[in-house]
């Protein structure tokens, strides 16, 4: 079975999902029942999704969640008006260098301790991350600076990943999916232009990611894609079933996935949300449904407005209004919102405030988009839009941990440009990119910047070269 796991392990995650979505729990129950019996019956197993995904949901679920982009946008509540962005090439690349310095920085950090986003040892994934860092003698919490590659307390939360990525070996971004996917959106604008479809989208996955370098709901989504349509999804006029793709044994489908791939359509449309989660629209579809559709706009339309303003609430503003007022995201991220503000926003209150997310959303898998997206607001908001302070408040809240440092480090590199970055925090990049994609390994940051740039400006009609 290709994948994340067995087909018992899919359809346990399957039904977590849809109670989520607010099936009938009376059937879900029944499922369940029946799922024991099948045991690892792949067929009966297979049968027990179809009819899942077809449950209905009930009528007194509070929520609306469409996946069109025309019911969508029918659901949207304010629309902020942001100042205009200065679309001159030299100012341009300043802000997008900013974001990508931003992204890797946040992402490097991050990096080692994503795989303490899980509960081990009776320790949450916050609390293995601050058991680790506390138990270090020079005493490095709250993180000030990139992970240590040791600490005296690995018996009990686990050893540090991604050596690369450490405060003793860091030299260059080293390969993510985080970092991919953006380096994917670049290829696809500048292949495709402003009118690519999801049809471009799923032909670069095709031509550029192995398989082995998918998650969870991109793992299935790829396996769909190979297996319904083959190479022909490289070809023009190829007709396709994306709600099929998206949502074929698939449980992951409102997870983070979605929501890391945002950076390059907010980069490709500075200033203008709207276009920004658009483009983001007709890449989730691809893998998501409803919250992890909507993740990924928040994040896009945020990363566009972050070009106009360096105001975290008009930000976060301009990320809400791209998404439906009726959906679990946008009450959810009101509620991080509110929980932000009754701490006053102090970054000395950081604790608090994670204490807080976690008890409100603490239900959601680690790397679901509606926890995450919390601590991205969270970084944003008690950050103040200093890069150091917003990248470790999103880190430290756990889970998702190199995903939310590094949304947050290209929406704060986005607002304030890459002459007001810390040396410390992106200096040791040394401007490399190493993103195992061809031609953009290694690559140097400010390179991808520049391109990133063009893009921008040619999608505007300012250049048209």
């Amino acid at each position: 079975m290709a994948g994340w796991g067995t087909m018992e392990k899919l359809f346990r995650e399957e039904l977590v999902q849809a109670r989520q979505e607010g099936r009938d729990p009376a059937v879900l129950d029944d499922l369940a029942q029946q799922a024991a019996r099948a045991g690892d019956d792949e067929a009966q197993l297979a049968r027990l999704f179809e009819i899942s995904l077809a449950t209905p949901i009930v009528s007194d679920f509070p929520f609306d969640e469409p996946n069109d982009l025309e019911s969508i946008r029918q659901r949207r509540v304010g629309n902020p008006k942001l100042p205009r962005v200065d679309m001159s090439a030299e100012a341009l690349y300043e802000r997008m260098y900013g974001a990508w310095l931003g992204r890797c920085a946040g992402c490097a950090l991050g990096k080692p301790v994503e795989v303490f986003m899980s509960p081990k040892n009776g320790l949450s994934s916050r609390q293995r991350l601050r058991e680790y860092l506390t138990a270090i003698d020079s005493g490095e919490w709250p993180i000030r600076d990139y992970i240590p590659e040791h600490s005296p307390a690995v018996e009990r939360t686990g050893r540090a990943g991604c050596r690369a990525s450490t405060r003793e070996h860091i030299a260059f971004m080293e390969t993510d999916d985080d970092i991919r996917y953006t380096v994917l959106g670049q290829i696809i604008l500048q292949r495709d232009g402003r009118d690519f479809t999801t049809r471009h989208v799923a032909a670069a996955w095709i031509g550029h990611l192995p398989y082995g370098y998918v998650c969870t709901a991109e793992t299935q989504a790829y396996r769909n894609l190979a297996y319904r349509y083959g190479l022909s999804v490289r070809q023009e006029g190829t007709v396709m079933d994306f709600d099929w793709v998206a949502t074929h044994q698939n449980p992951y489908r409102e997870w983070i996935g979605a929501q890391i791939r945002a950076d390059q359509w907010g980069y490709g449309a500075p200033g203008d949300p709207e276009l920004a989660a658009e483009f983001a629209w007709r890449d989730a579809r691809l893998s998501h449904v409803k919250n992890g559709i909507y993740g990924e706009m928040f994040v896009a339309a945020m990363i566009a407005a972050a070009f106009a303003t360096e105001d975290a609430r008009k930000i976060i503003e301009a990320g809400l209004a791209q998404i439906p007022s009726t959906s679990r995201l946008h009450a959810e991220m009101l509620q991080t919102v509110e929980i932000c503000r009754a701490h006053g926003c102090d970054p000395a209150k950081f604790e608090a405030v994670l204490d807080d997310i976690e008890k409100l959303l603490g239900h959601y898998n680690p790397v679901h988009t509606n926890n995450n997206a919390a601590l991205v607001v969270a970084g944003l908001l008690l950050g103040g839009m200093d890069l150091e302070k917003s990248i470790t408040i999103a880190v430290m809240g756990g889970w998702d941990t190199d995903c939310n440092g590094a949304t947050v480090g290209s929406i704060v590199g986005a607002a304030v440009g890459a002459g007001r970055l810390p040396e410390r925090w992106i200096g040791p990049l040394n401007d490399q990119l190493y993103s195992a994609i061809l031609e953009y390994h290694p690559i140097p940051i400010s390179e991808v910047a520049r391109r990133s740039a063009k893009i921008a400006r040619r999608i505007a009609g300012v250049d048209a070269s």
